[in-house]
């Protein structure tokens, strides 16, 4: 269990395992974005029966075998990101910008020189696409007016929850050891991670024990009075998620294109939050000073199948089969504590400077099946729409016990593309609308996603020239820590390529 909370407050700043950090997991490990060649996006990833673009190869693995003749592509795009967060009385606007690489590969085409071959041609194909760009701010400051006896609207209660039932003993720092030292004891103890957040707590003076003298004490008590809580909460976010692609395909005939993708995934993300609580509620704890920078590593692998068949000269369908990813994920994390009863008995903070490692655990994504249509008008432009079905309920998180975790509040996700293109002697005018359901069944965790794009290319014969304007928008819900908060974050994020 300790591997999966770690996990869990790598990506949320939550350390305990409960149903909704699984979905949020699951949910986390399995989207994908609209990334790849700028003519791509411009259709709004809508390339499932048409090929011809590196891109569209990790849509359906049979579209390289569309090329005419060897290709290679790169290509790089500006991110920027606006964050749009409320929290009780307070709302903030975060921007940021980035530059990377998008996507970049090659196919080499192998053509018959037999007139008379079934197989017209083969093609070899390897690709890279940054799948999914995890770069991402915000922050929110406002004051949590909900008073509850349970204390759920501060992050005092998170330690209070750790330490419950606990011996003192087994949360507090031995007779002159040095508070670094007693962290990394703790630490490797059983159920290590849970006690150090109740040593946290303790050392700091959020939590009193019932009997201080009583190393068998398990009775706890906060420093804090009921009231109103401030908090001044910041997320910052780095790191991709990306596939290689090893590609082959054929075109069986005039009309039938086959392929096969064997992926390679990978994963670096690493974020850092900060909650300082405030409150003039009367208690000896007034200010609480909570990071946390956590990081986590993964590679995995999946496998895709895909066709696209001409129905005539005109009319093209594609229909592909994007297995499961099986990944092995591996993750840190570094805390920091302070509170203004350790500045006024003149300690210092807790600042370990401790990396936590833990072993990986194993994430399964769903599969996801695909169908998609394309009508061409010769050489003046085309039309284009897919649609897929992917069931976020079938994730899973597995231990190395081989205890397997599974969600219950996420749900079938179906997505629509739309994508057109119009052709005027070297110029290309291109658009696209995309629509993607919520992965949640109540629909607000993760709202559901719209997004548009415009794209223009220029064809300069053997070489081409494109821009892409890509647009989405989508709503979440976040909690700033893990208690059922009355109000959690809403956050409108907008997203341009």
């Amino acid at each position: 269990m300790k591997k999966i909370n770690i996990i869990l407050a790598a990506l949320f700043a939550i350390p305990t395992l409960n149903a909704q950090d699984i979905d949020q997991t699951l949910n986390f490990f399995s989207q994908s974005e609209i990334r790849g060649t700028a003519r791509f996006r411009a259709l709004s990833g809508a390339f499932g029966a048409l090929g011809g673009d590196l891109s569209a190869v990790s849509i359906n693995p049979a579209g390289s075998s569309v090329f005419n003749k060897s290709h290679a592509s790169f290509s790089v795009n500006i991110n920027d990101n606006t964050n749009d967060a409320v929290y009780f009385n307070g709302n903030q606007s975060v921007n940021d910008s980035g530059f990377n690489l998008n996507q970049g590969g090659a196919a080499l085409v192998f053509k018959s020189r037999n007139p008379e071959a079934k197989w017209k041609k083969f093609t070899v194909g390897l690709a890279y696409d940054r799948t999914r760009n995890l770069d991402n701010q915000w922050a929110v400051l406002g004051t949590n007016n909900q008073v509850s006896n349970n204390f759920d609207n501060t992050i005092a209660s998170d330690f209070f929850d750790f330490a419950d039932g606990l011996r003192l003993a087994d949360i507090s720092g031995q007779q002159g050891e040095p508070l670094t030292d007693a962290y990394i004891r703790i630490g490797g103890s059983p159920n290590g991670f849970n006690r150090q957040q109740a040593f946290l707590g303790f050392e700091s003076g959020i939590l009193e024990p019932g009997d201080i003298l009583d190393d068998d004490n398990t009775e706890y008590f906060l420093n804090l009075e009921n009231g109103n809580f401030t908090h001044d909460y910041s997320n910052l976010e780095t790191g991709y998620n990306g596939k290689i692609a090893f590609n082959l395909s054929g075109q069986y005939g005039d009309n039938v294109y086959l392929g096969v993708n064997l992926n390679s995934h990978f994963i670096d993300y690493e974020q850092t939050t900060s909650l300082l609580e405030t409150n003039d509620n009367g208690g000896a704890i007034t200010n609480i000073d909570f990071r946390n920078v956590s990081a986590f590593t993964g590679n995995g692998f999946s496998l895709q199948l895909g066709g696209i068949f001409k129905l005539n000269k005109s009319l093209r369908l594609g229909v592909t089969y994007d297995s499961p990813t099986w990944l092995n994920v591996r993750s840190q994390l570094v805390q920091f504590l302070d509170t203004n009863t350790l500045v006024d008995a003149g300690q210092d903070p807790i600042d370990p400077r401790v990396i936590n490692e833990f072993s990986e655990i194993k994430i399964k994504t769903p599969s996801k099946v695909s169908g998609s249509l394309a009508y061409v008008f010769g050489k003046q432009g085309l039309l284009s729409f897919d649609y897929s079905r992917k069931d976020f309920g079938n994730a899973e998180l597995k231990e190395s016990n081989n205890e397997v975790f599974k969600s219950e509040q996420l749900t079938a996700v179906s997505t629509y593309r739309f994508g057109g293109e119009y052709v005027y002697e070297q110029f290309s005018f291109r658009g696209g609308y995309r629509f993607e359901d919520s992965p949640y069944e109540n629909g607000q965790t993760v709202g559901d996603l719209n997004g548009y794009s415009l794209g223009v290319g220029y064809n300069f014969g053997n070489t081409r020239f494109d821009v892409t304007f890509d647009q989405s928008n989508q709503s979440f819900q976040n909690r700033i820590f893990n208690q059922p908060l009355l109000t959690p974050v809403s956050i409108d994020r907008k997203i341009l390529l």
